[in-house]
């Protein structure tokens, strides 16, 4: 007799964490300023996997240096919670080890920080085995000082005799597990470090053209539409984590296109460390592209993060083409006509007006705008590449000159 199995398939549904954010506002932070690192890091926080269901901001002049906020303001936090059985809370600004473990201890629940929740989604992002050494190395060195917090079930234990020496051995242990690590993944990198730059000595001549930007811009949809590649692309923060390396052909002309992680506002330290190799790739480019997302109202501070960024790793004075990408989303604030009292703010700025802006800023050479989904404009941004590409090779090979003549006079040789 045979067995019939009757399979049951199940819609697999989401289960988004119920979460609360909380940020301050002091003298170097308006409450604008916090409202944008507000949605951001609710974003990131839907990007993690967690539905953000309040906001708490606070007027603050300094974090208290034990709990970050007040007693009074941590009371109203942890009435909330306990109401609307709120899992986790995260904080927008980094806390200390003591800061995290005192928090936790009275709002008994999850407590996360920017760096951690930042820490978290890379960790769900790495694929390849270098990015997840790289996020693992990150979380660790994050861990390490963290480590004393994790052992707090030790006291809720009756009878403090004889619990205090295994509890502070069983930290010690781990402290020197932890540290261990540190050092082999340490290691592990410098071979991986050695054999990716033995990598990018092998490319050759070919001229190195690197996507930079903050994350979320539409790099990786550029790079599809530029390389008739398949790099992956979602609307959410950090899609990309591993550097896509391709080899593009404009015309006639080959160069090296590579797509590298994105860039966010307090980007951990540890990070930018741990990603020494994928920023690399910045580092030895001769363009770079640097992709903006003019629908975001905030993308003026977007740009100054990623110059900052590209300061911090003394890329700063390379040949770049700023590419304002999302022109189809593009939206304004509008006066009326018959308002007087409304001033004009860079919110009201059209699309025209922000064209004549960076044109004037950056060079007319430098600026373009472009629609990377709907490949609006993409023609003048082949074109625009092709000739700063060329530049770099014939100033490189001056024979070569009469190969790669002007765009316009150039034959197609794409694949």
């Amino acid at each position: 007799m045979r067995n019939i199995y009757v399979l049951m398939l199940e819609k697999e549904t989401t289960k988004f964490e119920k979460t609360v954010i909380v940020g301050i506002i002091t003298q170097n932070q308006s409450e604008d300023k916090l409202t944008e690192y507000l949605d951001e890091l609710e974003f990131l926080t839907f990007t993690a996997g967690g539905e953000v269901i309040k906001r708490f901001f606070f007027f603050l002049e300094r974090p208290n240096p034990k709990t970050f906020l007040g007693t009074g303001k941590m009371d109203e936090i942890n009435r909330y919670i306990k109401q609307n059985k709120v899992s986790t809370v995260i904080f927008d600004d980094e806390l200390s080890p003591s800061q995290q473990k005192n928090i936790t201890k009275i709002l008994d629940c999850k407590v996360l920080d920017r760096t951690n929740l930042i820490l978290d989604i890379f960790a769900q992002r790495a694929e390849s085995s270098y990015a997840k050494t790289q996020v693992e190395l990150a979380q660790c060195i994050y861990l390490l000082p963290r480590l004393s917090g994790m052992w707090t079930h030790l006291e809720r234990q009756k009878g403090g005799i004889g619990m205090r020496g295994p509890g502070e051995t069983e930290i010690e242990t781990d402290r020197r597990i932890v540290r261990d690590r540190i050092s082999l993944l340490k290691e592990k990198i410098k071979v991986i470090d050695k054999q990716m730059s033995v990598q990018r000595g092998n490319r050759g001549a070919m001229v190195r053209v690197a996507l930079v930007g903050y994350t979320n811009v539409g790099k990786s949809t550029l790079m599809n539409v530029i390389s008739k590649s398949e790099v992956f692309v979602e609307n959410k923060l950090f899609a990309t984590l591993d550097t896509t390396v391709r080899k593009v052909v404009i015309k006639n002309l080959p160069f090296l296109l590579s797509d590298t992680v994105g860039f966010i506002r307090k980007l951990p330290t540890q990070l930018v460390d741990s990603f020494k190799s994928t920023l690399d790739e910045v580092r030895e480019a001769d363009l770079l592209l640097h992709v903006v997302d003019i629908s975001h109202p905030d993308f003026e501070d977007h740009i100054a993060s990623v110059n900052q960024t590209l300061l911090d790793i003394k890329s700063s004075n390379k040949p770049t083409i700023m590419v304002f990408n999302k022109i189809d989303a593009f939206k304004h604030l509008t006066i009326d006509e018959d308002d007087l009292i409304t001033e004009k703010t860079k919110r009201h700025y059209t699309l025209e007006e922000w064209k004549s802006t960076w044109m004037s800023n950056v060079g007319e050479e430098n600026a373009l705008f472009i629609s990377a989904v709907n490949k609006e404009n993409i023609e003048e941004f082949r074109e625009r590449v092709y000739e700063a590409v060329r530049q770099i090779h014939i100033t490189r090979f001056p024979y070569n000159k009469f190969l790669y003549p002007d765009y316009k006079d150039a034959v197609d040789k794409e694949d």
